[in-house]
């Protein structure tokens, strides 16, 4: 499954290192915009935020979503090549 990790990162000079670590250690991955990730994970969205949460400060966001097919955007072909060759 395909979940699209989005953050809002809200403390300025905060090292989200290890945040960037646990999402690349959920599966493979795809990052090109700023503050989403997409993860191919056989983890549920519960688990994400389990694994997650402790990267976060208290005022961070946090939204998980698992991606259907009713999708669309302004993304290069490289990234829906990425989605399609998971779906």
């Amino acid at each position: 499954m395909i979940y699209a990790i989005n953050y809002d990162l809200k403390k300025q000079g905060q090292d989200y290192s290890g945040l960037y670590g646990a999402i690349k250690a959920l599966g493979s991955w795809w990052h090109y915009l700023g503050s989403t990730w997409l993860v191919d994970t056989s983890l549920d969205a519960n688990q994400i935020v389990e694994r997650l949460t402790p990267h976060f400060d208290g005022n961070d966001r946090l939204l998980v979503i698992k991606m259907g097919n009713d999708r669309q955007g302004l993304l290069p072909e490289k990234a829906w090549d990425w989605i399609t060759a998971r779906e």
